[in-house]
């Protein structure tokens, strides 16, 4: 083999590693209090944003904050400088997402939600670790 050719392989394979470790690295990464996505259950005649249709893989934080016991989703610990909300999903992705879909449902930093004809006042909190 060339060194040319050789060279140029490994490179690829260098580049092709460092995606790899990028895609699985920010997932270990993470640091400060968690935050996490919470649900309460709310009685309004205010404009919601429809979330009866919502995959639990598109929003793990919103179905897992309405589904569990305490109204809390699993916890988000942001990485440091920044580099993990680059490369991961947040619960801050799912309130800017769902404050797209319905502009009018957004109060006080969180959005008002419907689902399965509940309503709830999602919004990201942080609790002391």
């Amino acid at each position: 083999m060339r060194p040319v050719t050789r060279n140029l392989l490994v490179a690829i394979a260098v580049i092709a590693l460092a995606l790899l470790a990028l895609g699985v690295l920010p997932s270990y990464l993470g640091s400060g209090n968690p935050y996490y996505l919470t649900a309460e259950p709310i009685e309004t005649a205010e404009p919601t944003a429809n979330a009866t249709g919502l995959s639990e893989r598109r929003y793990p934080y919103l179905t897992g904050a309405i589904g569990s016991d305490d109204g809390r989703s699993e916890p988000y610990l942001m990485g440091p400088y920044g580099l993990k909300e680059w490369f991961t999903h947040t619960p801050f992705d799912e309130v800017d997402a769902l404050t797209r879909r319905a502009p009018a449902a957004e109060a006080d930093g969180g959005v008002r939600v419907e689902r399965d004809g509940e309503t709830y006042y999602v919004e990201v909190t942080q609790s002391p670790a």
